[in-house]
């Protein structure tokens, strides 16, 4: 093994699985401290990449979520040969898997997942204590180093210059993350959002909601209910909100991308599970809350509620979720 190996890793889609990949990215630096290490991930998680500086660039990824496309795979892997020393295969799918041996770098390791003997050089054993736990499984591809929480560095000019554009003030406010690309089932309703940002401005601090475009629609909801809330939501750059993110007192999120930012960036975050469980992916963050009902129905990990009522999010009171919002907010915050 090279002494300054040059290590290629194919990243996940959504924005918590990345940030939960450095775990991996912080593990490979330990084992190989002058390793240059690159990420192949959509475009969109340029501005999360340019935050973790194990990571010497990302390469844009050429294609759509779930495209097989495997003509383009094998000319883009052919793009990237002799390149690579090793690669690190983060998502399961058999097509993940391909340009990398289409780059013919030697030492390419994953799991097993689809059946992927031949494509991977180095299968790791994956313990069923880690399946669902996504940042630990990431970890394990190391196979060593030591177990770091993510943390992502903050642009402290764009921070100062978006908190004046939004009148908001450091440690002032709290960021509300109410929606979640992965779908409805894990979404806490619109109305309990707004009864707790009522109660959060009666406590003397603003509320700000971050979200993406996709999010306007929920966002719109809850400040229609709760007057006085910024809503930010589809009008932050990814990046934006991780600077905004970090100057907040507390957050509060359903199980979602922005949900692992603030934990990522140090702000104390309430996280709120529904459909899925907070034992597999949660707040990797040193001062959280976790609020989960643990209904019989609980994790189904389903997009839609399967049973058509969603009650383990709908009978999720506002008063249990401020609870936990007052005991992080009880803890004297940093100077």
């Amino acid at each position: 093994m090279a002494e300054s190996p040059t290590i290629l890793v194919i990243g996940p889609r959504w924005v918590g699985d990345m940030v939960m990949a450095q775990c991996l990215f912080s593990a490979l630096k330990e084992l190989h401290p002058n390793a240059a290490i690159d990420v192949l991930a959509p475009a969109w998680a340029a501005p999360l990449v340019k935050r973790m500086p194990e990571i010497r660039q990302q390469i844009d990824f050429p294609l759509k979520p779930g495209a097989l496309e495997f003509t383009i795979r094998r000319r883009f892997g052919r793009l990237l040969r002799g390149r690579y020393d090793m690669a690190y295969v983060l998502p399961g799918s058999w097509k993940s898997a391909l340009i990398p041996f289409f780059a013919r770098i030697p030492r390419r390791f994953g799991y097993l997942r689809e059946m992927r003997y031949g494509l991977l050089t180095d299968i790791v054993p994956l313990p069923d204590s880690v399946k669902r736990r996504t940042a630990q499984a990431y970890f394990g591809l190391a196979q060593g180093g030591n177990f770091r929480p993510p943390h992502l560095t903050v642009d402290a000019n764009n921070q100062a210059a978006l908190l004046d554009r939004f009148g908001l003030a450091p440690q002032k406010f709290a960021a509300l993350m109410p929606g979640a690309e992965f779908g409805p089932a894990k979404r806490w309703p619109s109305e309990n959002y707004a009864g707790l940002a009522r109660d959060l401005m009666a406590k003397g601090l603003k509320v700000a909601l971050f979200g993406s475009k996709n999010d306007r629609d929920v966002a719109a909801e809850i400040a229609a209910l709760a007057p006085g809330v910024v809503d930010l939501a589809g009008q932050t750059r990814l990046e934006d909100a991780i600077d905004l993110i970090s100057a907040a007192r507390l957050a509060v999120s359903n199980d979602s991308g922005l949900m692992h930012v603030a934990a990522a960036v140090g702000t104390p975050i309430v996280a709120v599970y529904g459909s899925t469980s907070p034992q597999n992916t949660p707040p990797l963050a040193e001062r959280r809350e976790l609020v989960w009902l643990g209904l019989s129905c609980s994790p189904c990990h389903q997009k839609v509620c399967p049973l058509g009522h969603l009650n383990c999010l709908k009978t999720l009171e506002v008063e249990q979720v401020a609870a936990a919002a007052k005991r992080l907010l009880e803890i004297p915050a940093a100077a």
